[in-house]
């Protein structure tokens, strides 16, 4: 797609909805088996954004956000699904978003669950939370024990488990939840690419021209601020639906609310 072969990864039947990981660099399989759970009277088309999962790329291949628009804009001409459902997580959400501002008229609906913020100084701000969380001592005091505890000699696979609940746990209200998220890896380039390519970036005059059927989900604990789903949901005219006892990933946190506010949003051949 767009020069490049993508992963993709379809699922159910009925109406067709696109879902958009996060990251960026990050892959689809760290949605599940959770987002399955969706894929109840409609299909979903997963797919491994470039510069990560199985849709790696050469060093020299560009992964700034403009690709990613693209690539999503041929994919969704190759299953012919204009105009397009978008169910988008985190950078996902965004991602949606870009594509929406960009192709307004090719999408029909957005479910943007956690999606990552639309302006800089909010990103920043999420990025300040995150870190505070890390250094909580719930987690830190962990990391420490970890490291000498000797596991990683003995039982790497044990180890590395650990170390990756223990690199996600801030995005969890309940930081023990972390053990439920399927392993996945960033590719640091990509992400990177993403982040310097958006810049100073300002989404809010953008989308205030946008007039798409929405629906925004955020948790509670999220480090990234409520006030920027609020002033997404404002932009949009869409509900937001706060999951009390969530983090950044209600659809393990509460799963249940998850799946019911979803599936009474998205298209679907079983109602």
């Amino acid at each position: 797609m767009n020069g490049q072969r993508l992963f993709t990864r379809s699922i159910g039947h009925g109406p067709e909805v696109v879902v958009l990981h996060g990251g960026p660099g990050a892959h689809h399989d760290y949605l599940l088996p959770q987002f399955d759970a969706l894929a109840v009277g409609r299909r979903l088309h997963y797919y491994d954004q470039r510069g990560g999962g199985q849709s790696a790329v050469a060093r020299d291949v560009s992964v700034e956000w403009q690709e990613h628009v693209r690539d999503l804009d041929g994919l969704i001409d190759h299953w012919d699904l204009v105009p397009a459902t978008l169910l988008g997580y985190s950078w996902g959400g965004l991602l949606a978003i870009l594509y929406s501002i960009n192709h307004p008229d090719k999408v029909g609906r957005l479910a943007l669950v956690s999606p990552a913020s639309i302006t800089v100084d909010e990103r920043a701000e999420f990025e300040r939370r995150f870190a505070a969380r890390a250094r909580d001592p719930q987690i830190s005091t962990r990391r420490t024990e970890l490291k000498e505890s000797g596991l990683r000699q003995r039982d790497p696979a044990a180890y590395r488990q650990e170390a990756f609940e223990l690199s996600v746990a801030p995005y969890f209200a309940d930081a023990k939840r972390a053990r439920d998220l399927t392993p996945f890896r960033v590719t640091g380039r990509t992400q990177q690419a993403v982040w310097q390519s958006l810049a100073a970036y300002d989404l809010r005059d953008d989308m205030a021209q946008l007039s798409i059927p929405a629906i925004v989900v955020h948790g509670r604990h999220d480090p990234i601020p409520l006030s920027s789903s609020e002033l997404i949901a404002s932009l949009l005219d869409a509900p937001l639906e706060v999951c009390e006892e969530s983090g950044h990933v209600p659809y393990i946190e509460n799963h249940e609310r998850f799946v019911r506010v979803l599936d009474e949003f998205l298209p679907s051949s079983a109602r």
